[in-house]
């Protein structure tokens, strides 16, 4: 249940709504998703995205590796396996997509599965990668074929939660006037490695994305990764129209600040890293305006992010059960099965899992929290106003994301596998 504290912490969003009829917001206002993207690409604004903009491009020019904690990517950690996904239903409805595509269409969705696009997805309103087909361009038809892709594709919660993601980013829209930037399907699809058709038997994938949603699904056979992904709402409630009582993360939310209010003082202690939320303890790049303290977003896939924090296995039995509950939220858009074997990989390594903290733990407090092991990374943050005007982090916006560390994001580790099987390869169970 969610504390009346925190109720109150997310209906507070109405408090901060932006004068529409400020430069931003009539410019905005007037675009659709391209013209504000030329916003950002030609008018460089505002100067500070436009820079994170320009650094990701460059972060893009190095070869993947894969986020580790040590610069070392760890082999030997990710196998190829039967996860039970119903690959026989996505490919399906991943064919329905591919035959009703124009050829301009296809020629800018059905990407090589070696495609560097893989790696541009990114979480801003602002169209950085005019990739694949956007379904807010398309006919219902069209948008309707890629919407059954992601509910063949993930768990129905994990659907769900998608959906919630997308409605919240509708109503934001209204609220500060942007609809045809921000709306219910202002959201890019592509296919990787599903030319000339998806397949049950190669490996293959998709990347849906835009603002506080982006999914990286990789299949192969039964076997699935869904990894980066990034969640966020900025307000995280609905409270008004067809969708009003729409609320999500709020789990994420709970279970990290319950995991957080039941350590023993040391442990807390031990756990936070940082007391304030942008705290001048903090080194040079350690925030900045976008992440704010999220350390794997966008085009980070690279990036080496030290082990900080308490280790998970000197939490008592209870502890360590909310570290799994969080984590299972987190691998929520996983099916079943598949999402099962993934926490049975996270406790195998609860030795080499950190859980670290940045903020306070009081009940209306701020905070960011992160788990990391050597098979994964979950990040949660409250930020402050992107669209809404509060300065500080407040629970009414919140950011969250998944890595798989060691080269696992975008099912890069078991396509190295893959490229040295043949087609008589039988299942390891």
């Amino acid at each position: 249940m969610t504390s009346p504290a925190n109720q109150d912490a997310h209906a507070g969003f109405r408090q901060h709504l932006p004068d529409l009829s400020t430069p931003r917001f009539t410019a905005i206002a007037r675009n659709d998703a391209y013209g504000h993207a030329r916003e950002l690409t030609e008018k460089r604004a505002p100067p500070w995205l436009y820079g994170l903009y320009v650094h990701w491009r460059k972060l893009l020019q190095e070869p993947f590796k894969g986020i580790t904690n040590d610069g070392v990517v760890r082999p030997g950690l990710f196998k190829i396996r039967d996860e039970g996904v119903p690959i026989e239903r996505i490919v399906a409805a991943a064919q329905a997509v591919v035959d009703q595509l124009t050829p301009a269409q296809a020629a800018k969705t059905l990407l090589h599965i070696d495609s560097p696009e893989w790696r541009t997805w990114s979480n801003p309103e602002f169209l950085l990668s005019d990739k694949g087909i956007r379904l807010d361009e398309v006919d219902k038809t069209l948008r309707a074929a890629v919407l059954a892709v992601l509910e063949a594709t993930l768990s129905p919660e994990g659907y769900a939660k998608a959906l919630g993601a997308m409605r919240v980013n509708h109503f934001l829209g209204e609220l500060v006037g942007a609809p045809r930037v921000m709306n219910e399907h202002s959201y890019n699809f592509a296919l990787f490695g599903a030319a000339p058709a998806p397949s049950t038997t190669r490996p293959w994938g998709f990347s849906f994305y835009g603002h506080h949603l982006c999914l990286s699904v990789f299949l192969y056979k039964t076997q699935i990764v869904v990894s980066p992904w990034f969640t966020g709402a900025e307000p995280n409630v609905i409270d008004a129209g067809p969708h009003a009582g729409t609320r999500i993360l709020d789990a994420e939310e709970r279970l990290g600040l319950q995991l957080m209010q039941s350590l023993p003082p040391e442990l807390r202690e031990k756990a936070t890293v940082y007391k304030h939320m942008k705290d001048p303890a903090m080194p040079r790049g350690r925030w900045n305006h976008d992440d704010q303290r999220h350390l794997c977003g966008a085009y980070r896939d690279n990036r080496v992010v030290p082990y900080e924090g308490v280790l998970v296995s000197e939490l008592d039995s209870a502890q360590q059960d909310l570290v799994v509950q969080i984590l299972e939220q987190y691998l929520l858009y996983l099916p079943a099965q598949a999402r099962a074997l993934r926490l049975d990989d996270a406790r195998a390594v609860f030795a080499e899992t950190y859980f670290s903290w940045i903020g306070g733990h009081g009940d209306a407090d701020p905070f960011y929290y992160r788990i990391q092991s050597p098979v994964v990374i979950a990040e949660f943050d409250h930020h402050s106003g992107v669209f809404l005007t509060n300065a500080e982090p407040a629970k009414f916006h919140i950011h969250t994301l998944l890595r798989t560390p060691n080269a696992g994001d975008y099912g890069w580790a078991l396509r190295g596998q893959v490229d040295a099987l043949d087609q008589d390869y039988v299942w390891e169970g």
